[in-house]
């Protein structure tokens, strides 16, 4: 068999598996209608979809803090432009064993900001929200007393880099372009030689 009978029926066979295993019955948007592939989908888990876990203080807080954890560059937009906070409300509501520690930290948090500043911290100014930050931002120089804020902090940074990083816009900023096509010559003539095959 020369290399172009080879190439031929490889060709045809992968065709032919192709039709067989699609049916070419119905499109894929009629297929993930069906019931079948929704019927594991419980009530409870509807219920996850449409559900908001932060209230709407918590919210504005999540989202202030996430765009000072990301902000915007040249390169992309901040975490709330890439979708972060509504991820962090799904992981909440995904992960209930994180709920507490969360809402306990952005309690936390505000708590601070009253004592410092006698106000919310989606109240306080730039600089003021900087200040707490910086005493929760770096673990090895926290004081002691700023522990449970550190431990918040260290989740809160970790799922705002999963969020930001995963969504299209984090993934064109690290400049991931996926599987690219290679330039292939094909068979050397050393492997043509060595399968015994024609190379007309």
């Amino acid at each position: 068999m020369d290399r172009r009978e080879l190439l031929k029926t490889l060709s045809l066979g992968t065709l032919a598996a192709g039709f067989a295993m699609t049916g070419c019955k119905i499109s894929p948007e009629e297929t993930a209608k069906e019931h079948k592939f929704w019927k594991h989908v419980t009530e409870e888990d509807l219920e996850k979809w449409e559900t908001q876990f932060f209230t709407d203080h918590e919210f504005e807080t999540v989202r202030q803090l996430a765009n000072m954890v990301i902000p915007a560059d040249e390169h992309s937009g901040n975490a709330e432009d890439a979708g972060v906070p509504e991820f962090i409300d799904f992981m909440m509501l995904d992960r209930p064993e994180n709920q507490t520690p969360m809402r306990g930290g952005l309690s936390w948090l505000d708590v601070q900001c009253q004592k410092m500043f006698e106000d919310r911290f989606i109240n306080c100014s730039d600089q003021q929200k900087r200040k707490i930050l910086d005493k929760i931002a770096y673990p090895d120089s926290a004081k002691p007393e700023m522990q449970a804020g550190v431990n918040f902090f260290n989740q809160f940074r970790d799922l705002v880099a999963t969020g930001f990083w995963s969504s299209k816009m984090g993934i064109r900023d690290i400049g991931y372009r996926g599987n690219q096509p290679y330039n292939w010559q094909g068979c050397s003539d050393e492997a043509l030689e060595h399968l015994d095959l024609d190379q007309s």
